[in-house]
């Protein structure tokens, strides 16, 4: 069936676009599309043309799995020249969100008119690409360079209101009926005898290159730390700044080989795993037997840094929260600081006052566990002690009724162990956020040997409510991303006691492209939270494990990191970002004569290595143990919530990228100095033996 259709009434034609799910502008599209416009090229009756998407929404982008392959057929890039040379009106009947190649299809028509709930953006940097089909010409022309390249550089989504304030569309109808309002727009724009206005032409925003020189250079200083490792944003402004010297068609000709060159830069393999990854870690077992049930009234059980930000989270979603806390001045203080967050996003336009008094209309504290009888999902988020955790769900049991979804925003501890307490355990699992959880998109869902389908499904929908991504995991102690963070931690110490710096580690993962190292990290969190979990593991410690007591020691001193002012690096106001602390190195030599080692010299590469080696070793046991369901959740764990460079796709896209026998190499290599530490899974040599990818396990 053809995705593309053309009806008339009178002298107006209707272009439908539906190619479900999301309408994406594959090759079929693409088709439809240059026969429709050649149809209507030769139909002089024809005085207006309507190009819309009456389902779901109008054109969502390009089809990504078309992407480096050769399908033959016109380029999107073709099509748009070709509708913008029409000598009738094409008007774009805009809803939904309309992305990329869609925008760029809108931007190509004459004029544009959008529903209220309309979004749009070129998001193509968040792939590793830029806009292909005229985006970074047209953008600029309507919206002006500056605004054109902000939304091209962040990947940002503009509602219809913004986009009407910039001249990206031209009117917004109170009416959804995309077909109804182009029909009504188009017979203004015939009565009006209106001129046809087509973007290569408008000049009022862009006029020669050295009016913007000034502006393009700082843009660049803005985003050069933040995309220092990735090809596509150099190549947006490029692509922005040559096309003020170019004759139009001339700039749509090199905007199309920069995005070829895009094409095959290695991070944009990265990030197109990344994108299909986040979108693969719905394909769970239990969302293929269970319905979720549909929450509107959460409790959250704790109001430090965790309890509240999941408030958020929940306030966000437009749910109902009840926080409950041992005191009044806790509340207090929670509130004070959701309160203060939502003013601040008034301040910056992000919200109403109104949509503010909304969101804290929905909030109630107490300091009464009964309080939060009648809610439907109740989230704890107190300390990260079993005891603590056992008594709260032992009482939780006993005031909600037996169907209410209880959650543990635990870090490590057993949900087995929790569930315990509890008469129907079905309905107990983890709901793991990452810090600040209002902001964070990472939300591990941990699932018990009883928890069940629809409890699982229930806390998926519920994450995607909240815009989380969430991921499956298993049991286990850390789950999938504190489990691995432990252990390359453990191989980071080694090293450390072995002779390496810990600012040249911090150094090496920074240029690795990691947004910190891992001792930056530590001061981050707090060094104390480590702290906590080594004591509570020291019973169960080997004999024969090596463990090094260096981070023990900068504990002791009661250096926990950025809340105290210092850590590994000195925090302060006049003190600059990155200081070392100078007293690190003395207990690291202090630490190295009392254990007897001579220090060695590590290389960057073997930092690099080393730290690499160990992210995959923990991840492959993780996989046997199917703790996670498949390779790409590890990596949507790792880009979400531990600053691994998305561009990379995650540390198991990076392993098949190197290649699984490299790090098996290294393996048994590190396996003769510590065979406890590194032991090798049968998984990875059975890959390795077998000529297999990670990936192809996903």
């Amino acid at each position: 069936m053809n995705p593309v259709s053309i009806s008339y009434e009178g002298e107006i034609s209707i272009v439908k676009i539906s190619n479900p799910p999301v309408n994406a502008i594959s090759l079929e599209v693409r088709n439809g599309l240059l026969d429709a416009i050649n149809e209507l090229e030769k139909k002089e009756e024809v005085k207006a043309v309507i190009i819309c998407a009456p389902n779901r929404t109008f054109l969502a982008g390009a089809d990504i799995r078309e992407f480096g392959k050769n399908l033959g057929g016109p380029t999107l890039s073709e099509i748009c020249n070709k509708i913008e040379k029409l000598n009738k009106y094409v008007i774009a009947s805009l809803h939904g969100t309309p992305l990329g190649g869609g925008l760029e299809v809108a931007m190509a028509c004459h004029f544009r008119i959008a529903t209220p709930n309309t979004k749009v953006g070129l998001p193509e940097v968040l792939l590793g690409i830029l806009p292909g089909a005229g985006g970074t010409q047209r953008l600029p022309r309507l919206a002006g360079i500056e605004m054109g390249l902000e939304m091209m550089l962040t990947g940002k989504h503009v509602p219809s209101q913004e986009a009407i304030e910039n001249g990206i569309i031209d009117k917004i109808f109170e009416h959804t009926d995309t077909i109804s309002n182009g029909i009504n727009y188009a017979k203004e724009l015939i009565q009006n005898n209106s001129k046809i206005k087509r973007t290569s032409e408008n000049f009022s925003k862009v006029k020669s290159e050295e009016d913007y020189s000034e502006i393009i250079n700082e843009i660049r200083n803005k985003y050069k730390s933040k995309h220092k490792n990735l090809f596509s944003p150099n190549a947006i402004i490029e692509s922005v700044q040559q096309g003020l010297k170019l004759e139009f068609y001339a700039a749509i000709n090199n905007e199309r080989k920069l995005f070829e060159d895009c094409l095959y830069s290695p991070q944009r393999e990265g990030l197109i795993h990344t994108f299909f990854s986040e979108r693969a870690v719905n394909k769970i077992p239990e969302l293929k037997t269970a319905k979720s049930k549909d929450i509107k009234k959460v409790g959250v059980i704790g109001g430090g840094t965790m309890g509240t930000g999941i408030s958020m989270a929940a306030l966000n979603a437009g749910l109902s929260v009840i926080m409950v806390e041992r005191d009044e001045e806790l509340i207090k203080k929670s509130f004070k600081k959701i309160e203060s967050t939502y003013q601040r996003n008034v301040d910056l336009g992000r919200i109403s006052l109104e949509e503010k008094n909304k969101l804290l209309g929905n909030f109630i504290g107490g300091t009464e566990l009964e309080k939060i009888a009648d809610r439907e999902l109740i989230i704890e988020a107190v300390f990260e002690e079993m005891d603590i955790k056992k008594e709260i769900f032992t009482k939780l049991n006993k005031i909600c009724p037996s169907d209410t979804i209880l959650a543990s925003n635990t870090s490590y501890l057993d949900i087995n162990e929790i569930a315990k307490v509890t008469n129907n355990p079905e309905r107990m699992l983890g709901m793991h956020f990452f810090s600040p959880a209002n902001i964070m998109k990472l939300l591990e869902i941990i699932v018990g040997e009883k928890t069940s389908a629809e409890t699982v499904a229930t806390a998926f929908s519920l994450g995607k409510k909240m815009k989380k991504i969430p991921v499956r995991s298993g049991v286990c102690d850390g789950f999938i991303g504190n489990r691995i963070l432990s252990k390359y931690l453990v191989a980071t110490y080694h090293m450390v006691e072995d002779g390496a710096s810990i600012y040249d580690i911090d150094r090496v993962i920074r240029e690795f492209g990691c947004a910190m190292g891992p001792f930056q990290v530590i001061d981050l969190a707090g060094g104390d939270i480590g702290w906590a979990t080594r004591k509570r593991k020291a019973p169960f410690r080997s004999k024969n494990d090596r463990y090094v007591e260096i981070p023990d020691r900068v504990c002791e001193r009661g250096w926990f990191g950025q809340k105290v002012g210092k850590g590994y690096y000195l925090y302060g106001k006049d003190v600059k970002p990155l200081t070392p602390n100078p007293e690190i190195e003395e207990i690291c030599k202090s630490e190295r004569e009392r254990v007897g080692i001579n220090p060695k010299e590590f290389s960057d590469k073997e930092i690099l290595d080393r730290y690499i080696t160990a992210l995959v070793l923990e991840g492959v046991k993780i996989l046997e143990e199917k703790i996670a369901i498949k390779p790409s959740d590890i990596d949507v764990v790792y880009n979400n919530g531990y600053g691994f460079p998305r561009w990379r796709g995650g540390p198991m896209n990076y392993a098949d990228k190197i290649g699984l026998d490299k790090i098996l190499n290294n393996i048994k290599s590190y396996e003769k100095e510590n065979s406890n530490f590194w032991s090798c899974p049968k998984l990875l040599e059975q890959l390795v033996s077998e000529g297999r990818k990670f990936k192809d396990l996903n």
